[in-house]
């Protein structure tokens, strides 16, 4: 059952499997931003990526000399949370170890998902605990698809991402097998924009690293509807849409990323994994306006 958080401005549902957000509904135009989770393009709206951000090498990955196996993105976007608290305007969920979860990954842990609305913006927060007697490391992120395009008017080229500051940034190319090359590709050269082609994506996502900007605009050329997105203190940002154009394009804020083509070490020593020493907690945020 989805759980409805409600103002004069949006109507926003989310689910305890996985917490995850199934609708962001502007009341002012009656426009759904959230992606529908259509199967024959992706079936998800918006999953958390946790304990791990992308792929694993052969989704395996070592701990002390003990293997693990992880899927894609981790576990917590397919798993039940317990809902905690929730009144008209902000809900919080949590997830914690158990038996099945301490077999994929060796850390006693809590994670909360909270959604928060003021206005027409929603503020979704993440916190990590560690609540075991060792040093716990993970990486987190997340994956929120929006419509694009937002109305019938408008196609997926009429639109475009615009950066808040100039930006001169090589993106990290992605292998065949869903892995990050070492190689940084040129892409952006003091620029602010990135126009929305069906091409654009044909090598996978773009992902970029360490961007001066601390938010993206989704914008079109044909009316003045605008999805402000702010990734504040997140250090990768990734786009993504299917390659077969899909109406849709996810803005991914990351801490953490997938295995390096080449990486064979320890997860602990992985770029990106942050560690949380016990009874530490790790908070981050994003925030999604509608203007």
């Amino acid at each position: 059952m989805a759980i409805t958080l409600g103002n004069e401005f949006l109507t926003v549902q989310a689910v305890a499997q996985g917490a995850e957000l199934v609708c962001v509904r502007d009341k002012r135009d009656g426009v759904e931003h959230l992606w529908s989770a259509d199967p024959a393009f992706w079936p998800r709206h918006a999953p958390v990526l946790f304990p791990i951000v992308g792929r694993l090498k052969n989704n395996q990955y070592r701990i002390d000399g003990r293997s693990f196996c992880l899927g894609q993105h981790g576990f917590a976007r397919d798993s039940v949370f317990e809902l905690v608290q929730k009144d008209r305007q902000n809900v919080l969920f949590r997830l914690g170890w158990n038996e099945e979860t301490l077999r994929k990954y060796p850390y006693r842990f809590e994670l909360e998902i909270g959604y928060a609305l003021q206005g027409a913006s929603l503020t979704t927060t993440y916190r990590v605990r560690n609540r075991d007697r060792q040093s716990l490391f993970f990486s987190i992120g997340a994956h929120p698809g929006l419509n694009c395009p937002f109305t019938a008017d408008t196609n997926f080229e009429d639109y475009y991402l615009e950066f808040e500051l100039p930006e001169t940034a090589p993106v990290r190319p992605i292998d065949p097998n869903g892995l990050l090359k070492r190689e940084r590709r040129p892409f952006l050269d003091n620029q602010r924009t990135i126009a929305l082609t069906k091409e654009l994506f044909a090598g996978d996502a773009l992902v970029f690293e360490k961007l001066r900007s601390q938010s993206v605009a989704l914008k079109n050329r044909r009316n003045s509807k605008v999805i402000h997105f702010d990734f504040s203190g997140f250090p990768y940002l990734a786009f993504w849409s299917p390659p077969q154009g899909a109406p849709f394009i996810c803005i991914e804020p990351w801490f953490g990323h997938g295995d390096e083509e080449d990486f064979d070490g320890d997860f602990r020593e992985k770029e990106g994994v942050m560690p949380l020493r016990p009874d530490e907690e790790f908070r981050c945020a994003y925030r999604i306006s509608v203007d």
